[in-house]
């Protein structure tokens, strides 16, 4: 029987980006904000980030066309979900919970800088 998928990797990606900014503007922050993060995270710009928004893609299919993935990912740590970001093997389940993580950061009230791991 082959295995399941995580339901996450099938949910748009638009789908949950509202609950992001949402997560993010209830602490005080900006749709702005949590968008440097996505472009940080994957490469996009604001017109592709909005073309995968408006195509409704799966995170699968969001995380596979990004542009390129920040050199930096290796620098997030810490725990999300309970799991430790850094000890996740599945990649793309990875990538997920690194967005997560940085959203998280965000609404925790850390300076931007930091979470951009500058």
């Amino acid at each position: 029987m082959p295995e399941k998928k995580p339901r996450i990797f099938g949910m748009s990606f638009a789908s949950v980006y509202p609950l992001y900014v949402q997560k993010a503007e209830k602490k005080g922050r900006t749709k702005a904000e949590v968008d440097e993060i996505i472009f940080w995270l994957t490469g996009y710009d604001e017109k592709e980030l909005q073309g995968q928004i408006d195509s409704m893609n799966d995170f699968e299919t969001f995380f596979d066309e990004a542009p390129q993935l920040n050199p930096n990912v290796s620098l997030i740590k810490g725990v999300i979900c309970g799991y430790r970001v850094e000890e996740i093997e599945d990649e793309l389940m990875q990538k997920i919970r690194y967005l997560d993580k940085l959203v998280d950061e965000l609404a925790k009230g850390k300076a931007m800088e930091k979470i951009l791991r500058k």
